[in-house]
């Protein structure tokens, strides 16, 4: 079977090598980019081709212009998110905003998490996570109505001490998660709602969280930049007896 070929734009690929290097460590923060000339010998492109590719990276954050001086890698870090972590609301550096509260037919995937029955409903609670005022996550929480119908789970006012602890008090303590990671092209919601580049990916994160004997009481679909993140998972491995 032939290998399939890269048909995307040439400024694109060289903006993909870029990102790469930066992504690895080999092109550091504050490291100072080759000059457009050599670029454009390193990468047998036109002038044009460099400067599309190097406004990509700039608009997604990798990249600083300094005038009379060149172009920089920017001293940014991607957001290294435990993916087992709730961040919770900073002052001034983290904070939720709520768009709103219905009571909803989940999508399907949802409706399986939840074990729901077909055409079960729940109360879904959608919301944008902001990092100094940029909108960097856009997320909806579903609860199964006959847990969380008559809690403050339903209301549209921020809950104080955040969801699990409102399931714990309701008699479904957090116990155990699963994630289901893929990335795919933006919506044109996403697209808007996150402020995301041309071209940049998403991050869909399906998180089912279990109480006590595996019963299901939250699903949450989790939609994140992919210039933005990284989720880092860790597991410790127990010593083999023997």
């Amino acid at each position: 079977m032939p290998r399939a070929r890269d048909t995307r734009p040439r400024h694109q690929q060289v903006a993909a090598e870029l990102r790469d290097l930066i992504m690895r460590g080999d092109l550091s923060p504050g490291t100072q980019l080759p000059s457009t000339a050599q670029l454009v010998a390193q990468y047998g492109v036109a002038n044009a081709t460099i400067q599309h590719a190097l406004k990509a990276l700039k608009d997604e954050g990798f990249l600083d212009s300094r005038v009379g001086k060149g172009v920089y890698v920017r001293d940014r870090q991607p957001f290294v998110i435990d993916a087992a972590a709730y961040i919770a609301p900073q002052p001034g550096r983290w904070r939720y905003q709520v768009l709103g509260v219905d009571t909803v037919v989940p999508p399907a995937d949802v409706v399986d998490g939840l074990r729901l029955e077909p055409g079960g409903t729940a109360i879904a609670r959608t919301r944008i996570l902001f990092h100094d005022d940029q909108p960097v996550e856009l997320s909806t929480s579903y609860y199964p109505t006959d847990i969380a119908a008559d809690s403050s789970l339903a209301n549209p006012a921020k809950i104080r001490g955040g969801a699990p602890q409102v399931l714990a008090e309701l008699g479904f303590p957090q116990r155990a998660f699963v994630d289901r990671i893929s990335a795919r092209p933006p919506t044109v919601q996403e697209a808007e709602t996150l402020d995301l580049p041309d071209g940049t990916p998403v991050i869909r994160q399906l998180r089912v969280v279990y109480s006590d004997n595996e019963h299901p009481v939250e699903a949450s679909v989790l939609i994140k930049g992919g210039h933005r993140y990284e989720l880092l998972y860790h597991q410790t491995v127990e010593p083999k007896s023997g």
